[in-house]
């Protein structure tokens, strides 16, 4: 693995002084969870999830696998409330995995997720002939930047060139956008115990958010990891839960 500390990156960019190690852990995150090992960690995060998804199938109507493009990943499952009306809003959630597994409009993504959320604020609507409701981001411990991917492990799969990180890091062009609906909130959320680097991602996303003209804020949940603060998504009292609800109802 190559190291990134001496391949003459500016040094007043935190993650380009770091070694191939210590870039490779900050960008994995069950290295960094306090209560759970690292694969008890995961087998958790897929256990809830998998769990979670069997009640809303058991006690929801629902539309599963609905293709949304031609690839065989590129499918959508959609969930209705019990009594339907023109007035609900749309909540979208946007899993994490590095991109690999895992009328008024809100979308949530987590980790990778987090950032597909975010690259739909780039979007320019016009082309599409079209102009979406969007009421809400709610941006969970995401990867906004993604040239530091480029020098992790994460790459061997990815194969991101330094142009495609480049084009697709919401980071690098958020400031430029311009939003369709000035009212339009942007949440960006962080996990006390997630690494430094996402701290610093989600913290420096929140302020290029602010330098243009986003509606934004920024939390730090206190005592959740980088897998809790979405597993906790599914307690009716937990904080980030009870965020989201009061801005889609408020």
């Amino acid at each position: 693995m190559m190291d990134v500390s001496g391949v003459g990156f500016p040094s007043k960019v935190p993650w380009k002084k770091m070694s191939a190690e210590e870039l490779e852990n900050q960008y994995c995150p069950s290295r960094w969870v306090v209560r759970l090992g690292a694969e008890e960690a995961l087998r958790t995060y897929s256990q809830i999830g998998i769990e979670a998804t069997t009640r809303a199938r058991a006690t929801r109507k629902s539309l599963l696998h609905v293709p949304y493009g031609d690839g065989e990943g590129e499918k959508v499952d959609i969930y209705f409330p019990d009594e339907s009306s023109e007035a609900l809003p749309f909540f979208l959630f946007f899993h994490g995995g590095y991109w690999q597994s895992g009328r008024g409009i809100y979308l949530c993504g987590h980790s990778a997720g987090a950032h597909l959320a975010a690259m739909m604020l780039l979007a320019d609507w016009t082309k599409h002939g079209v102009t979406p409701n969007l009421r809400g981001f709610f941006l969970v411990s995401g990867v906004f930047d993604l040239e530091p991917i480029v020098y992790t492990s994460q790459n061997v799969a990815l194969q991101l060139t330094l142009e495609d990180a480049q084009r697709n890091s919401p980071q690098l062009k958020v400031a430029q956008a311009q939003p369709v609906d000035p009212t339009c909130r942007v949440l960006v959320v962080v996990g006390q115990f997630d690494s430094p680097e996402f701290h610093r991602q989600s913290w420096e996303f929140y302020q290029t958010l602010c330098q243009g003209e986003w509606k934004a804020s920024f939390e730090e949940l206190h005592d959740v990891d980088h897998f809790e603060i979405v597993e906790n998504l599914t307690q009716k009292d937990n904080v980030l839960t009870q965020i989201i609800l009061k801005t889609i109802f408020q």
